[in-house]
């Protein structure tokens, strides 16, 4: 059974939404969120890469980042101004990329589900990762971005969501400098009830974004409770932020990857990759279909096939592409041996492109590439309920949510 809760959100005035709302903290690197947040001293950003305001050479994980995380909130409050809702509620809260549409209710989700897999994850989470966010939700006490959650979908919750957008009044609706339009509902005080009432029949809701906000959340949970002698399980550390999206609505994008170093002539690698795959020239640079991929070289496109040595995997994961084309291809032929710390590779999102992947071997910055046909919502749920870990960087959601629109202070 699974809990959704409303809250207080700690939001920005409607007139200056667009520019407290930032990108996900995790999707930009120290330049890319100093660019972002340049001439603009309420972006987000300043909360969630407050390193971007400390002097070179500072360690983004030091005690002073969140010190100034903290002070840049606490600034927020006032200079954007942050308001806080003053009765709880649930959101409904739209995504639009190009023709690509999806809505979810924004809300807290029991940190106890997440904790007894009700709420079903497929990724290992790195704890440096872990040990920045939790760090970051203790300072600011304050949940600054949601999860991205999703389920299989209820149709009496859809017509509720329908209603709403239909019959009220946005809170938020702009479209923000890459393209994306955000608008936000509240869902009426009415309706709630039925919408934690139909959740509260699901067996599983699944991270799809997210899980290194999720795993914080409940590490935070942990050290709240120790320290509360009077902990009774309602406090609002027991609860993180997230949007809740039916999986027919959800896009993913394939996760491609380039490597740097082949250590051999591209005429041998070819030949290498022969032993497990056919290989052909191509026109396209993007795979027809699950079990096929392209990989760019000396200029070229080739698709690749599987041939009969490989077999069918004995797990979930065994059978997904980006296993095939890490036990068969990266691992035997390049000496991948572990991509979550093998330098020799990067990962390149599906949002920017095989143009990107083009840019980086024309440039010399990588020596092959490989683009990857995406991974389907059935193949996240289905490792989810098999209890098994997604491999690396298999999945990429757009669009994305934005960091600030809807605050959980804990």
């Amino acid at each position: 059974m699974a809990v959704i809760r409303p809250f207080k959100a700690v939001r920005p005035d409607e007139k200056v939404a667009h520019l407290v709302a930032s990108v996900p903290y995790d999707v930009v690197n120290k330049e890319e969120s100093a660019a972002y947040a340049k001439g603009n001293p309420i972006s987000l950003l300043r909360v969630t890469r407050s390193e971007i305001e400390m002097p070179d050479g500072t360690d983004v994980y030091s005690p002073g980042v969140y010190k100034k995380a903290k002070e840049n909130f606490d600034r927020l409050k006032q200079e954007a101004p942050l308001i806080q809702e003053s009765t709880d509620c649930i959101y409904v809260y739209k995504l639009v990329m190009g023709d690509q549409s999806q809505v979810g209710l924004a809300a807290t989700f029991s940190v106890e589900d997440y904790n007894n897999d009700v709420i079903m994850k497929h990724e290992k989470t790195r704890k440096v990762k872990e040990d920045d966010r939790t760090n970051h939700i203790l300072t600011t006490e304050a949940q600054t971005g949601p999860v991205f959650l999703t389920y299989k979908g209820v149709a009496e919750i859809d017509k509720v969501v329908n209603e709403t957008m239909k019959k009220n009044q946005p809170i938020y609706d702009f479209t923000a400098v890459d393209g994306i339009k955000h608008t936000i509902w509240i869902l009426p005080a009415d309706s709630t009830p039925l919408v934690i009432g139909e959740i509260a029949k699901v067996k599983n809701l699944y991270i799809a974004d997210g899980h290194h906000r999720a795993a914080s959340a409940s590490r935070v949970q942990k050290i709240k409770m120790e320290s509360n002698p009077d902990h009774n399980g309602t406090e609002e550390y027991n609860y993180f932020l997230a949007v809740l999206f039916p999986a027919d609505q959800l896009k993913i994008l394939p996760y491609n990857r380039t490597v740097h170093d082949i250590k051999m002539k591209n005429e041998k690698l070819i030949e290498k990759i022969r032993k497990n795959f056919s290989i052909e020239e191509s026109a396209s640079p993007n795979p027809p279909a699950k079990k096929t991929f392209c990989m760019y070289i000396d200029k070229k496109w080739y698709l690749l096939k599987p041939n009969e040595n490989i077999k069918p995997g004995k797990t979930v994961g065994d059978n997904l592409d980006v296993s095939i084309l890490q036990n068969y291809l990266l691992q035997p032929v390049l000496g991948i041996e572990d991509p979550r710390t093998d330098t020799n590779i990067d990962f390149i999102g599906g949002i920017r492109g095989t143009q990107e992947l083009e840019m980086l071997v024309d440039t010399g910055k990588a020596a092959v590439a490989f683009s990857l046909y995406p991974v389907s919502l059935d193949d996240l749920i289905n490792i989810s309920d098999a209890g098994e870990i997604m491999p690396p960087k298999s999945t990429w959601f757009e669009p994305k949510l934005r960091d600030g629109l809807l605050v959980h202070v804990i």
